[in-house]
């Protein structure tokens, strides 16, 4: 659904600037005078990266580059003024946050569109007259009567609104728009359409929707050119600045830190009575209602496991989890000559949001900073397999692939929503989840996975987990942005 008004100006508060078109830049060193001619003959090839190293020009050794590689820039644009920026689900943490940083750096971003899920009609109001949006679109179409209402309260009379779209295509329609950088900030499955449509117009993708590359794994590494990719979870943010000190070549492992989350150092025993509100309490991070119970099961880590390897194309034995309870170390990178990298700041999404609104440039004091003359304590510990048994799960379907990621997370959110709901107690979650993917069996796999396929495992595994859970109605009922 399109409601779409009178061509209209930016406002004052978003002057013009000149239109962001998908290039190439030549490479360091290369005739300046041929970023025109030669880059249209390039794009035309199929490449779409400049190199950015690595060190010491070696090269990695290995046949293709990662899908997110900080030494390839996607697309690059020279020239000055801001990026232009589409934000999906902008009134949750990773929305809220990102709008934050683009309003303190108004020379080096411009928001052209906004999508939420219709939830949060004022906020979502606000923050388009703030940032004077070409386009607010929401995926239900029932909220768009109190959505222009709102926007007319907060433009004022007589001034002309934004386009506004709604319902289940929205989100792609915004995602394939005219725009330098997409933020995929919308949680859950529902978040593959609109990677796939950034992806296919050849945006560049800053990704903080896991769920869509680990359902869509094959899809998104189909579509997607090395360097379109950059990750927004802080882990792997940190992986990726962590991996410019050197190639894939020369990676050991990767070690992903977790929190531990609200139970960090209680038993499977101990777990069984615990409640939805303890679960909400996590000890470092603030996050919306769904991440925040995935981190209490670790099913989050498991997540962002999958995640690191279809990423950096490193194999699930050279993953490691370890616990870190104060959130400072993010992830590290073991190189083969023994050295570790590691990246760490202060728990704040705004750091690794600006990693994926601004590369290859860095965004000054997008987050606060160690003080490094003050004492502290980091500490490292195993974990515990027994009483988080989800990382291991997403190991196995990781590994397994094809469609067995995607119902293992469907299996999960709707586990998530029963016991948000009170019909599962917290170890029934995993235990359901391992049941559902057991029952799947041999996955789809290979070249041949298409996204109805993923639809239609995502489908048998919400309806076999409602069965298990005694449900009655699907988790993705509405999008979650």
């Amino acid at each position: 659904m399109t409601d779409s008004p009178a061509p209209r100006g930016r406002g004052p508060e978003a002057p013009s600037a000149p239109r962001r078109h998908a290039r190439t830049l030549a490479a360091p060193g290369a005739d300046p005078g041929t970023s025109s001619t030669k880059a249209d003959a390039r794009r035309a090839e199929g490449t779409h990266l400049t190199p950015q190293g690595p060190p010491s020009g070696r090269t990695t050794g290995l046949a293709a580059p990662a899908l997110a590689d900080p030494h390839l820039v996607y697309d690059p644009v020279a020239g000055s003024g801001p990026k232009d920026v589409v934000i999906l689900g902008s009134t949750g943490s990773i929305g809220t946050q990102a709008i934050d940083l683009v309003l303190r750096n108004p020379d080096r971003f411009r928001v052209t569109g906004l999508l939420a899920n219709g939830g949060r009609i004022a906020l979502l109001a606000e923050q388009a007259r703030r940032l004077r949006v070409r386009t607010v679109a929401v995926a239900r179409e029932d909220a768009v009567p109190a959505l222009r209402e709102a926007l007319t309260a907060q433009y004022g009379a007589g001034e002309p609104l934004p386009e506004i779209l709604a319902g289940p295509e929205a989100a792609t329609q915004l995602a394939a728009s005219d725009c330098h950088t997409v933020l995929n900030g919308i949680t859950g499955s529902i978040g593959l359409a609109p990677t796939l449509a950034a992806l296919e117009a050849g945006r560049t993708l800053a990704l903080a929707n896991k769920e869509s590359l680990i359902v869509g794994g094959p899809l998104v590494k189909a579509l997607a050119k090395p360097g379109q990719i950059i990750p927004v979870d802080s882990e792997h943010a940190a992986l990726f600045q962590a991996l410019a000190a050197g190639t894939r070549a020369d990676v050991r492992k990767l070690v992903v830190t977790a929190s531990g989350g609200p139970f960090r150092g209680r038993t499977k025993a101990e777990l069984a009575d615990v409640t939805v509100q303890d679960a909400l309490a996590h000890p470092t991070w603030a996050m919306g209602p769904v991440i925040t119970i995935n981190s209490a099961t670790l099913v989050n880590k498991g997540l962002e496991v999958i995640e690191a390897h279809l990423l950096y194309d490193i194999p699930f034995d050279r993953i490691e989890v370890v616990v870190h309870p104060q959130s400072y170390v993010h992830s590290m990178i073991e190189f083969t000559d023994g050295s570790t990298i590691a990246q760490a700041t202060p728990p704040d999404m705004r750091g690794p949001i600006a990693i994926g609104l601004g590369w290859p440039e860095r965004v000054p004091d997008a987050a606060p900073a160690f003080d490094w003359s003050k004492a502290s304590t980091w500490e490292f510990f195993p974990l515990d397999n027994d009483a988080f048994p989800s990382v291991n799960l997403a190991r196995h379907v990781g590994e397994l692939a094809g469609t067995a990621p995607a119902v293992f997370n469907a299996a999960n959110e709707e586990c998530v929503e029963a016991f948000r709901g009170g019909a599962l107690p917290f170890n029934a979650i995993m235990e359901t989840v391992t049941r559902v993917v057991e029952e799947h069996g041999t996955p789809r796999t290979g070249t041949s996975l298409t996204v109805p396929d993923v639809l239609e495992a995502e489908t048998w595994a919400r309806a076999r987990t409602r069965e298990l859970t005694g449900q009655t109605t699907t988790a993705t009922a509405e999008a979650r942005a």
